[in-house]
């Protein structure tokens, strides 16, 4: 006749409590480590939140574009989000309230009420790439197209879709998570196509 063990309710609970205070110390090493994040801020109030941030000493973010708006009598040059209704902010998620208290942030973009962090490389290139005054400009979001990779210039390791325009190449770059596109001029030597096995 066969024997079963039967585990009490208690000592289940037990055992939950203590994979629990094990999982603990990785979930609050990986809240102590900083990685981008994107900020959704009220309509219009990015360089509000910039300048808040600043203020706080938060590492931040806030890509612009020019874009020259005529007006009734003249012209104006306005330095405008790359990225509408966006901050990025690089800090560990243990100090996530210095942003989140900022009046104009709704909030730290996520799944599931978590915030979900940006990848590092993508976000640094693109810093690298806007901090020699490069040309970038929003674009529609996409995901369909021939998908390429820059090899040769300040946004070499970014992926995107390949877009031909009368002067040359350009390429947008999407970030998924904010579902977002930028759209940066680049040299045809600076590309090279994706193929479904390239990492």
């Amino acid at each position: 006749m066969a024997s079963t063990t039967v585990i009490p309710a208690s000592a289940t609970n037990v055992l939950e409590r203590q994979q629990e205070a094990a999982s603990l110390p990785e979930q609050q090493q990986a809240a102590s480590q900083a990685h981008w994040y994107a900020t959704y801020t009220c309509a219009n109030h990015e360089k509000r939140v910039a300048a808040e941030l600043r203020v706080r000493d938060v590492e931040h973010f806030l890509p612009l574009y020019s874009s020259v708006r005529r007006w009734k009598d003249r012209r104006v040059q306005l330095e405008l989000p790359l990225f509408p209704g966006y901050v990025f902010v690089r800090l560990a998620l243990c100090e996530r309230l210095r942003v989140v208290q900022i009046p104009s942030v709704v909030r730290l973009v996520g799944f599931g009420g978590l915030p979900t962090a940006l990848p590092d490389s993508e976000l640094e290139i693109m810093r690298g790439g806007l901090s020699q005054s490069l040309r970038m400009e929003p674009h529609p979001f996409l995901t369909a197209g021939r998908r390429v990779r820059i090899t040769g210039g300040p946004f070499a390791g970014l992926e995107g879709v390949l877009k031909r325009k009368k002067s040359g190449l350009r390429v947008v770059v999407s970030l998924e998570l904010i579902q977002r596109s930028v759209s940066v001029d680049v040299e045809t030597a600076d590309v090279r196509p994706l193929t479904s096995g390239t990492n």
